[in-house]
């Protein structure tokens, strides 16, 4: 299957094994950036629940392109998002293996949504060692004949079965608390089940 994608801040595993199993995927970079989705928000299991992040953006004209848009560092979001992950995960069993590959993201400064999102799809690839592939979009189209358009079927508000990885039970730090809650943030599988997520997410 080809497809084609939003970008995403720390995707969930819905997003992240349809990109791991598909043919072709390409992420797009010149829609009308839309807010309140997952191109600049994610969703973690914390101690008190699911939690959502969300990262802050520049406010620039009310049709900017996906890639135009600049991550806002007016309030210190990096330090909320670190602490929330690390207050989250600190206990889960493979938090530290992957800590020093992640921490930098909240550390150092990326100007532009887009390319912080895709470095995080980079490490992630080095990371489970993976041989992740994708291409950018040249241009906005309305409609893609040759690839299933999933840019805005990945979202907050839409409850979706395009694919059942996404409600696979799998050990979660707080499962005994709140049971298990699917389709989380790609980190929350990382954490709980390190290079096990290769796996989980393959339906191949």
């Amino acid at each position: 299957m080809n497809v084609i994608l939003s970008t995403a801040y720390w995707p969930n595993i819905l997003y992240f094994s349809i990109l791991l199993n598909a043919e072709e995927v390409v992420i797009e970079q010149h829609e009308t950036f839309s807010k309140q989705t997952y191109r600049n928000r994610t969703e973690i299991l914390s101690a008190n629940g699911i939690l959502p992040l969300s990262i802050p953006i520049q406010h620039g004209s009310s049709k900017q392109e996906t890639k135009n848009v600049r991550i806002s560092y007016s309030d210190n979001w990096q330090m909320r998002h670190w602490r929330a992950i690390t207050s989250a995960y600190r206990n889960s069993p493979y938090f530290e293996f992957f800590e020093d590959e992640i921490k930098p993201f909240y550390t150092e400064k990326t100007e532009y949504l887009l390319q912080y999102n895709l470095q995080q799809l980079i490490t992630i690839r080095k990371i489970l060692k993976t041989d992740l592939t994708w291409d950018l979009s040249n241009e906005y189209q309305r409609e893609y004949l040759s690839y299933k358009d999933l840019r805005d079927e990945i979202h907050p508000k839409i409850k979706t079965s395009l694919n059942a990885k996404a409600t696979e039970p799998y050990y979660q730090t707080f499962g005994e608390k709140f049971g298990f809650v699917a389709n989380l943030s790609l980190l929350d599988l990382l954490f709980n089940t390190g290079l096990e997520s290769v796996r989980y997410l393959s339906t191949r």
